[in-house]
């Protein structure tokens, strides 16, 4: 998922010099709520994994 937050982003840099805003906005939209679904994704992962890595060591 960040990988493609990072395509993204990288179109919408390129959009944006181009003189496409349009474009350059939806990208970059696309390119925020994928990166926050990243975050989102990888901190309940880190929660769930020190949590099962509490109980695996009792």
């Amino acid at each position: 998922m960040l990988k493609w937050a990072l395509i993204f982003a990288i179109v919408a840099l390129v959009a944006g010099a181009l003189g496409f805003g349009g474009i350059a906005g939806a990208s970059a939209g696309i390119a925020k709520i994928l990166f926050f679904l990243f975050v989102v994704g990888f901190l309940v992962f880190l929660v769930m994994g020190l949590v099962a890595g509490r109980k695996l060591t009792r």
